[in-house]
């Protein structure tokens, strides 16, 4: 089995934000995966906001949502762990 950390990200401004895959990453078993998933979750790089100066990291049932603040608006990104079916 392969398992899989998906990253999706807002993108877009105002009224125009909505939901994009932005990376994948494959991992041999789910312990890995999900350890994959906390660090990114800490280290990830979103598209926006381009000036981050905080970050929240909320754990749920299969991964992670990350509410990163920027100068002038937030936006978040989560990591779901997969596995491949």
């Amino acid at each position: 089995m392969t398992w899989w950390v998906v990253v999706e990200e807002q993108r877009g401004t105002r009224d125009g934000r909505g939901w994009s895959l932005s990376e994948t990453f494959s991992f041999a078993d789910q312990a890995t995966a999900e350890a994959a998933a906390e660090r990114l979750a800490w280290e990830f790089e979103p598209a926006h906001p381009w000036s981050p100066k905080s970050r929240k990291v909320l754990r749920g049932p299969g991964g992670f949502l990350v509410i990163v603040e920027g100068q002038m608006s937030a936006f978040h990104f989560r990591l779901s762990v997969l596995e491949e079916v």
